[in-house]
């Protein structure tokens, strides 16, 4: 039985993936900075509290993953925030400094220690969740968007680096897909330009040639078709899911 761990997956796109490889056999364990949600988690789904932009944390995750499952065979490394939503002369350093912590910073630690885990078995899949943000730009998104192109250039060289050891590493780049937290992103980009939320969502969608937004089962069945043997010769791409996104600010 395939193991993999999902980091951020005890709500949103995280917890559907988690259900997606549940389905499918794996054994599946997730972290989450929240306990609540953690506690919540389906039967069968093993979860742990921490926070993916902390060494310590990751350790111990990883530490703990060795001792109870003896490896691991699928990495998503899906943690992220959508960070501060303001002009560029505006934007606050903190919200900078965290925005890139939880999104970059919580994906190389996560591949970091991944690989250590990995390369004796001299197998594995990586999986970053990266962006649309991470191929265009984005008003008013800077750290986002810086976030989720480094955590395309850090899947490049992981795969360059691992590939030789029988690992493989892509990204899945969403673009905007229904949920809780889109709806926080449109509400703060709707205040930022002084729109509603309503015609910012119509233009989302308006500027994809599927005109809809994207589901998170849409990005499952991806990770899902990725971690499989059926993309045994993919590696380092970064594949959107997005309804073919051609004016990223409609």
């Amino acid at each position: 039985m395939k193991r993999v761990l999902i980091t951020a997956g005890a709500n949103g796109i995280g917890l559907v993936m988690a259900r997606a490889f549940a389905a499918e056999g794996y054994r599946v364990w997730v972290t989450d900075v929240d306990a609540g949600q953690i506690a919540a988690l389906p039967p069968g789904i093993r979860g742990t509290v921490a926070d993916a932009a902390q060494e310590p944390a990751m350790e111990a995750l990883f530490s703990d993953i060795a001792a109870d499952w003896g490896g691991l065979d699928v990495l998503c490394a899906n943690a992220g925030i959508k960070g501060p939503t303001a002009a560029i002369e505006d934007m606050p350093l903190e919200g900078w400094h965290q925005c890139l912590g939880v999104n970059l910073d919580g994906a190389m630690l996560a591949a970091k220690h991944a690989a250590r885990l990995m390369k004796p078995a001299g197998q594995g899949v990586m999986i970053f969740t990266s962006s649309t943000s991470g191929l265009y730009g984005t008003p008013f998104r800077a750290p986002y968007v810086a976030a989720k192109w480094g955590v395309i250039g850090l899947m490049k060289t992981v795969a360059m680096e691992l590939g030789p050891h029988g690992i493989r590493a892509n990204a899945i780049c969403p673009g905007s897909v229904n949920g809780p937290r889109i709806d926080r992103v449109i509400d703060a980009e709707a205040a930022a330009k002084g729109m509603t939320p309503d015609a910012v969502r119509q233009g989302y969608a308006s500027g994809t040639a599927m005109k809809r937004l994207s589901d998170p089962e849409d990005v499952a069945d991806l990770a899902l078709f990725l971690a499989s043997d059926r993309a045994r010769m993919i590696s380092g791409q970064a594949l959107a899911v997005d309804g073919m996104t051609y004016n990223v600010d409609p």
